[in-house]
């Protein structure tokens, strides 16, 4: 893992997002800029983690980091400009609130929507090379999932706390026998537990 590309010339930031593939809920980002000499044996990509791990990593990369932010776009708005577009203005507006401003941004994927005049380069699987993007996709991930288990008693037929949104057989299922939530992405697949998301 990488601490960055340019952190000793900028001001380097990493951001990532969570819940882009689920059928219920927010999508979260996070942006992230660490001290030029963090290191920590733990962190990589979110995925690769149990939640042990990541809520292990949380506090300690809030502690640690020189700045960092999370936001959200809501499954209304995610509907309105598609969910593409509602993860770059998520990860727009943990930007927006960053302190020390980001000179550089580093994103996981292959696509952004470039942020008011700061570079940026896209990496793809970046979550597994760059550290901040790695704490990005940690601290986007375990705020969605919190977020998800505050929801799920007011819903208890979906399954939330377990599959946090995500289109599982169960998800899909309570769907088609309770039907829709104002949590769920109205212009996701979300009525036969057979179809694929898209």
């Amino acid at each position: 893992m990488l601490l960055s590309r340019y952190q000793d010339v900028l001001v380097e930031a990493g951001c990532d997002e969570a819940g882009r593939g689920c059928l219920a809920g927010p999508v979260f980002a996070a942006a992230v800029i660490l001290p030029p000499d963090f290191q920590h044996e733990l962190l990589t990509d979110s995925k690769q983690l149990s939640a042990i791990q990541r809520a292990e990593l949380r506090p300690v990369i809030e502690a640690t980091a020189l700045a960092f932010a999370v936001a959200s776009v809501s499954p209304q708005e995610i509907d309105r400009i598609n969910i593409h577009n509602a993860s770059y203005l998520a990860m727009h507006k943990a930007l927006d609130t960053l302190t020390p401003k980001a000179q550089y941004i580093i994103v996981d994927g292959n696509r952004f929507i470039p942020y008011q005049q700061t570079p940026h380069c896209c990496i793809v699987k970046g979550d597994g090379k760059y550290l901040s993007i790695a704490a990005a996709s940690i601290l986007a991930k375990t705020y969605r999932d919190d977020y998800m288990e505050r929801l799920a008693p007011e819903f208890p037929e979906y399954g939330w706390c377990q599959n946090k949104g995500y289109p599982t057989i169960q998800h899909r299922s309570a769907i088609l026998q309770h039907g829709v939530t104002p949590h769920h992405r109205r212009t996701f697949r979300v009525t036969d537990p057979q179809l694929s998301l898209f």
